[in-house]
C-alpha cells in the first residue's frame, strides 16, 4: 500500500512514497528535486519567472530541479527567496518529508 504525504500544510500537494518501514524509490535528492519543484509551482511560478528573479538563465532552475545541478547553501537561499519562501521554512518542510520517507 502507498501513501500520500503532503509536501506541506496544503492537501492538494503531495507525492506518494512507500508506506513507513518499507524503503521508498525515492532518494533523497530525488525529494529534494520534488519539493524544489513543487515549492516554485505553490508559488504560482514557472522555472522562467524564478530564473528572471534569480538574474539567470531557465536552465539554471532546469538544471537544478532535475538533479542535474547541485545548489550550494547560499545559492539554495537565494532561491527560496526568488520562491517566497525562507530558507528555515524550506529546511523544515524538508526534513519532514525526509523523516516521512524513512
Amino acid at each position: 500500500m502507498v501513501s500520500c504525504i503532503p509536501l506541506w500544510d496544503t492537501p492538494q500537494w503531495c507525492h506518494t512514497v512507500a508506506p513507513v518501514g518499507k524503503r521508498s524509490s525515492r532518494s533523497e535528492k530525488e525529494l529534494l528535486q520534488l519539493l524544489l519543484r513543487d515549492v516554485r509551482r505553490e508559488a504560482g511560478l514557472r522555472q522562467v519567472d524564478v530564473a528572471r528573479r534569480l538574474g539567470l538563465p531557465q536552465s539554471f532552475v532546469s538544471k537544478y530541479e532535475s538533479g542535474e545541478r547541485r545548489l550550494d547553501i547560499l545559492e539554495m537561499r537565494d532561491v527560496c527567496e526568488a520562491l517566497g519562501i525562507s530558507l528555515p521554512t524550506f529546511a523544515r518542510r524538508l526534513d519532514r518529508l525526509l523523516s516521512r520517507n524513512r
